[in-house]
């Protein structure tokens, strides 16, 4: 393979891969750093590329192992990052006045439930171990074969398919305690007090039977519904949608809330 050649099929999968690093990091500047360093990576290493697998397979391996390792000193989030985050979020006056300026002025500062679901997700998912949190992304969200996150991951298909069984079930455990949109039970209403707070005169009851997954909640069982979850998140860039900066903006404000209380915690 040339490097032009690599050049240009990166460009046809960068998309994908900004927003993977994205959602395991939760942070811009991290993403950016390691998307670069991946495209680096992989042009001084192009004539280490035996076409074993294909490119972007190969690409996202060296991305996630970069990922690894800017993660790996670092505390894995708690179930409860909502509450947390929630909480700081009441008393900041100045995350408030951003987010509201950032609904005001920019193309991309709308508030959509939909999107905030994929946020959380992005939150909820930082619970996981991390062997589980990249093989769920990288299986549910991003549709790589089993084998192929083998490859990605440097694992046996075996611990791949354990890694994602126990990733799936986890997420699915959280959810169903805490998700008031797929159980009336549930402890968060973090989509329609948000849209409350954005879009004052929205019905947020009539927003959220437009989305399948609420919609169906009382008829589908827990996994479909985590299935149906994942398919809303495959249909957002979290850099390119029309709620991206607000959505970026409050996913910063979680990853700045979550490191000092791991911190102060440890």
């Amino acid at each position: 393979m040339t490097a032009d050649a690599l050049t240009q099929e990166f460009e046809e999968f960068s998309g994908q891969l900004k927003s993977f690093i994205l959602r395991i990091t939760a942070s811009v500047q991290d993403t950016e750093d390691i998307v670069q360093e991946s495209y680096l990576k992989a042009y001084s290493s192009l004539d280490t590329f035996q076409g074993e697998s294909s490119l972007k397979t190969w690409v996202f391996s060296i991305a996630a192992n970069l990922a690894k390792d800017n993660l790996r000193a670092r505390n894995r989030w708690t179930e409860d990052v909502s509450d947390i985050c929630k909480e700081k979020a009441l008393t900041n006056q100045q995350f408030f006045q951003e987010a509201m300026q950032i609904r005001q002025t920019s193309p991309q500062g709308q508030f959509e439930i939909k999107e905030h679901i994929a946020m959380c997700f992005t939150c909820i998912s930082k619970s996981l171990p991390l062997e589980q949190h990249l093989v769920l992304l990288l299986k549910e969200i991003y549709d790589f074969r089993i084998k192929e996150i083998a490859l990605i991951m440097d694992q046996t298909e075996a611990m791949i398919k354990y890694y994602l069984h126990t990733g799936r079930e986890t997420m699915i455990r959280i959810f169903e305690k805490r998700c008031s949109l797929i159980k009336k039970e549930g402890i968060c209403h973090q989509c329609t007090e948000l849209n409350g707070i954005f879009n004052p005169k929205q019905n947020a009851q009539e927003e959220i039977v437009k989305i399948k997954m609420a919609r169906d909640a009382e008829k589908e069982g827990k996994e479909k519904l985590f299935d149906l979850r994942a398919e809303i998140i495959k249909g957002i860039d979290p850099f390119t949608s029309k709620a991206a900066t607000l959505q970026l903006h409050h996913l910063e404000h979680n990853r700045q809330v979550m490191e000092a209380y791991l911190k102060k915690d440890g």
